[in-house]
């Protein structure tokens, strides 16, 4: 028995059990931050307990979605698993969901055995070098890379660069599962010894013109500006450097004849047939043929991967529908100006021939970034000849106001940084019956939903499933 990892489990268990007890969350957090104190090696002694390896799943968006239903697939075809699917994505957050599943002498304990069980981790763009290092997983995806957060990871190269540097960590062995679709994670593959699984998304009735925010202009090879025979937003679509002869890689995983729907969508993957799931917008369907490569590069079933798909449950925030005194509201999480954007255009796309109630929420903590500047490269004008009544919330609330005036939208019915009174304030301006689009970033959705569970519309956080 290794002494030092039974006292850091036992040690982050009991800050756990403390954290729940007082009522200061959900302990997703602490117990791992407790145990990688004891022990900075728990990380990694538990985690390669799992005998079917690990899998780790980075990106500005995306990461949360992509891992449920890649856990899902995986729930479908019988394969035990550990995850963080909380979306704690830090080290600590990996090693709190390995806690939960050690017995007290730092031993998994996991259904089949842990033997038979697969680790599938969520992982934080700054934190994958040192994931990449503890975990040595078997494969690894990344799901786009988009500017996020510039106060806390800075410009998107500075991003590029600490995932090059996790790339010199994981086995030779380990398979790349690329996103053809965007520059930046396509280089990704320039140099990678290993083999790499490429996805993307092929259905031209998706592509735009409009100009979006574009975080990647130039090829890191040869300077290059990238151009594009067909792109679906920002930077993602048919790309190729002008400068050298890097170019979009065709997909082994892509979807076709892709279809729509206000809370679903439908595409064809070759070699796998139609699929369907109860989550909408192109962005989404990206996610998913994201979790269908990992799940293809792992060996599922054709079927398995079909049920797991149409299976899956909305993720903590990210098109959550609520029910809230007669009210509908569906939560839209955005924390960055390409996320916000596919938003804005799915609002868009669903509320034609209607008009919106929408209640934009803006913070600035940590968590969310310090710098709401972002705000003036999201097209709120899309929408406002489609808003009704807004308003405006989170910490920031102000500023959100603000920004909506220069969209050209409505006055808002309110502007409450207090999650309790915006609530109040909804209920006040709508009837039973209504729907509300709810468009928070990371913190705001978090305090929203806390009132929400207080009032008994919503479960509470890590308890949805």
């Amino acid at each position: 028995m290794d002494l030092r990892l039974a006292a850091a489990v036992n040690a982050g268990k009991a800050a756990g059990m403390a954290t729940r007890l007082l009522g200061r969350g959900g302990g997703t957090a602490l117990p791992g931050l407790v145990a990688l104190r004891a022990d900075p090696g728990a990380l990694r002694k538990l985690g390669r307990q799992l005998g079917r390896g690990r899998v780790l799943v980075t990106g500005t968006n995306g990461k949360t979605t992509t891992s449920r239903i890649l856990a899902s697939i995986l729930a479908e075809a019988g394969v035990p698993v550990v995850h963080n699917r909380e979306g704690s994505n830090l080290a600590r957050g990996m090693a709190s969901t390995l806690l939960a599943a050690a017995g007290p002498t730092g031993r998994l304990k996991v259904r089949g055995g842990a033997d038979h069980a697969l680790g599938l981790f969520e992982t934080d763009e700054a934190s994958l070098p040192a994931a990449a290092r503890d975990l040595a997983p078997k494969a690894i995806a990344f799901t786009n890379l988009f500017r996020d957060q510039l106060d806390r990871y800075g410009e998107v190269d500075t991003v590029a660069a600490l995932w090059r540097e996790a790339l010199a960590a994981p086995p030779p062995a380990a398979t790349l599962v690329l996103n053809a679709d965007d520059p930046s994670v396509a280089e990704l593959a320039t140099g990678w010894p290993g083999p790499v699984h490429w996805f993307g998304l092929d259905d031209p009735a998706f592509a735009t013109t409009d100009p979006g925010a574009v975080d990647a202009r130039w090829c890191r090879a040869c300077g290059g500006t990238f151009a594009y025979d067909r792109r679906y937003f920002a930077h993602i679509g048919y790309w190729r450097c002008t400068g050298c002869e890097r170019a979009r890689p065709a997909p082994d995983t892509a979807a076709e004849s892709v279809s729509l729907w206000p809370e679903s969508a439908r595409f064809t993957v070759p070699g796998l047939g139609e699929l369907e799931m109860p989550l909408t917008g192109v962005y989404n369907v990206s996610n998913a043929l994201a979790a269908v490569a990992l799940a293809r590069v792992l060996g599922v079933d054709a079927g398995a991967i079909a049920r797991g798909v149409a299976g899956v449950k909305a993720a903590f925030g990210r098109q959550e529908s609520v029910e809230f005194e007669g009210r509908r509201l569906r939560i839209f999480l955005c924390k960055n100006p390409a996320g916000a954007n596919q938003v804005i255009r799915l609002l868009q796309a669903t509320t034609a021939g209607t008009s919106l109630n929408a209640a934009t929420l803006l913070s600035d903590r940590f968590a969310d970034g310090q710098d709401v500047s972002w705000t003036w490269d999201v097209d709120y004008e899309l929408l406002a000849p489609l808003v009704a009544k807004c308003w405006a919330g989170g910490t920031r609330a102000e500023d959100m106001a603000l920004r909506l005036k220069y969209a050209g939208w409505p006055a808002p019915t309110a502007v409450e940084p207090d999650p309790v009174r915006l609530l109040d304030a909804v209920l006040a301006a709508t009837t039973p019956g209504d729907e509300v689009a709810i468009v928070p970033t990371y913190t705001a959705m978090i305090d929203l939903r806390a009132e929400l569970t207080r009032r008994g519309a919503a479960t509470r956080f890590g308890e949805d499933e």
